[in-house]
Formats: structure tokens, C-alpha cells, sequence
């Protein structure tokens, strides 16, 4: 059976209380409410800074049984040193908590900038250096800065596997080495749906399907119709049944090996005019997939927060 994950990228926006948050929802509150209103939410503060072991385990104990969050890589790694003497800043991350989440880690997304183009040798050696699983994550983060050490022995034992995910934006990395690249390692190419400012592809690079939808017609503002979420709805179920779209967007014409099934992770990125999180909860009806959910967007939780 596939898992699919539809949510929101990040919950606290101002514009969003008292519209998505119910009047006088406290701040500290948000994220309990955001996640009994969607199934997943990708973490964006780990793209702007680390966080620390303490806030990543804050935010598995606020959160429901089953609930999953993706973690966004810093834009150190990714856009600062630009994939570039990496190992330290590497281990830094990893070391930072993520694997504090448990069993409700899912993908860790790594986002490249619009003017970074694809350099076969490069990514080859990040790949390379990417950790598998939650062991090899320890093993990355030991190498971590002196002011870090001290979180190095709280990283919780057990192993599970990890999923990493790439987003490009340039259309240098629309070639064949490219994509095989990925599908050597095993990670998936995010679908990225962004008014046409970036390159759309959907090849298939991994055992899930990773998207990223930023708005259709306006980047991060417009709201999906119901016709696209339609769209998006039978895109999700033909990959989460392990296949692809007739009219799938292609860098490589020839197919994957055909899975029974491939996990999908959505998440909606139209935050400016608080769309973002009624879209994604319109997903989730059209998928049948609210039933569990125990909020309604502007209205009181029956939960304790």
C-alpha cells in the first residue's frame, strides 16, 4: 500500500491567523493545529537556519500518530557553498536533529537556486555523500563544528531508511546524466509546478514522488481551482499505483521499472493569500484522505493544545 501525503510547506504566516487559525488560536498552538488539519507538513526554517534537537522533538510530540513532516536542507549547503566543501556543513545538519522526528521523518528536501547549473562531478560527490539511512545520518553527523558535539549523543539509536529529494531550477538539468544520476542514487526529482518560472518535469528517479506546488498561475499566491486540483488528484493516484501519466512531462522517454506502488508527498506553496492550507485540505477530500483529520480550517480544535 502507498503512502500519500498532502499538506502545507512551513505553518507560521501571519496572514494565515484568523482565517486558516481560528481567531485568538495562540501562536504555540498553530502547529497542533495545522496537523490534525493536513497529514504532512514540510519543515522551511531548517532551509534558513538550524534548528536545534530540542525544537525537532517539540514538534514530533505536537503532532498526531501517523502524522509525517519532510525537512527542508539549508540553503547553506545548497545555495551558499553551492554543493562545495560540504562535509562539515553536512554533518552539521544531520547533527542538528532532524532524525529527532522518528518515525515521522519523511523525505529531506535539498532546493538548488535558479542560477546553479548542473555539473555532473559535483552532484555525483553529493550524492555520493548523502546518508542512506538513520546509522549513517550518526555517522555523518560526528564530523559536525566543536559547538555542535554536545547534540552529537542525544541523536536517537535505531535505524530506518532515509529519502532525499532534489528541486532544480535551471534548465541545464534537463539532460539524460541527470536524470540517471538520480536514479542511480535513488532520489526522487521534485515535480514542481511554479507558474512556468522553473523547469516542470516528472520523471520518475525514485520509489516516491516528491511535489511542490508554488501556484499554477501566480508563484505563491494564486489559489489551485478545482479543475487543477482534479488534475493533481489523478496524477497523485496513477503514482501512487506505481505508474505515470500519458502526458507525463519527460527528460528521459524511457520508463522506470514499473512498481506496484510509489509513496507521494504534495505540498502546497501558495502561502501569500492563505491558500495554501484550504487547497491542501481540498486535495485531501478529493483523495478521501480527511476522514482521520480532526480539525476544520477556522474552527476550534477538540483537541488539547
Amino acid at each position: 500500500m502507498s503512502k500519500i501525503c498532502i499538506g502545507i510547506s512551513g505553518w507560521r504566516y501571519g496572514p494565515w491567523r484568523n482565517d486558516f487559525y481560528p481567531k485568538g488560536l495562540p501562536q504555540h498552538s498553530e502547529l497542533a493545529f495545522a496537523s490534525r488539519a493536513v497529514n504532512s507538513i514540510e519543515i522551511n526554517g531548517s532551509f534558513y537556519s538550524l534548528q536545534t534537537p530540542e525544537r525537532y522533538q517539540h514538534w514530533r510530540d505536537d503532532t498526531p500518530d501517523g502524522f509525517v513532516f519532510s525537512v527542508k536542507a539549508p540553503r547553506y549547503i545548497t545555495h551558499v557553498r553551492r554543493l562545495k566543501e560540504i562535509d562539515e556543513p553536512l554533518a552539521n545538519f544531520f547533527a542538528s536533529g532532524p532524525l529527532q522526528l522518528g518515525k515521522k521523518l519523511g523525505p529531506i528536501l535539498w532546493q538548488f537556486p535558479p542560477n546553479m547549473r548542473f555539473d555532473e562531478e559535483r552532484f555525483t560527490h553529493f550524492l555520493q555523500r548523502l546518508p542512506q539511512d538513520h546509522k549513517a545520518a550518526r555517522a555523518c553527523a560526528r564530523a559536525c563544528a566543536e559547538r555542535l558535539q554536545g547534540y552529537v549523543g542525544s541523536l536517537p539509536r535505531g535505524n530506518a531508511r532515509l529519502r532525499h529529494a532534489v528541486e532544480i531550477r535551471n534548465e541545464s538539468f534537463l539532460c539524460e546524466a541527470f536524470i540517471k544520476l538520480l536514479r542511480r542514487h535513488k532520489v526522487a526529482l521534485v515535480v514542481a509546478d511554479s507558474a512556468g518560472k522553473w523547469p516542470y518535469v516528472e520523471d520518475l528517479t525514485a520509489d516516491f514522488v516528491y511535489l511542490r506546488l508554488h501556484g499554477d498561475v501566480e508563484l505563491y499566491s494564486s489559489g489551485y481551482t478545482a479543475r487543477a486540483l482534479r488534475r493533481w488528484q489523478q496524477r497523485i493516484q496513477r503514482w501512487s499505483h506505481g505508474g505515470q501519466p500519458d502526458d507525463a512531462h519527460l527528460v528521459v522517454a524511457k520508463a522506470p521499472r514499473r512498481r506496484a506502488s510509489r509513496d507521494v508527498f504534495c505540498y502546497f506553496d501558495n502561502d501569500q493569500k492563505v491558500h495554501a492550507p484550504f487547497d491542501a485540505r481540498r486535495l485531501l477530500d478529493k483523495l478521501a484522505l480527511d476522514d482521520h483529520l480532526l480539525t476544520e480550517p477556522g474552527v476550534e480544535p477538540e483537541v488539547a493544545l
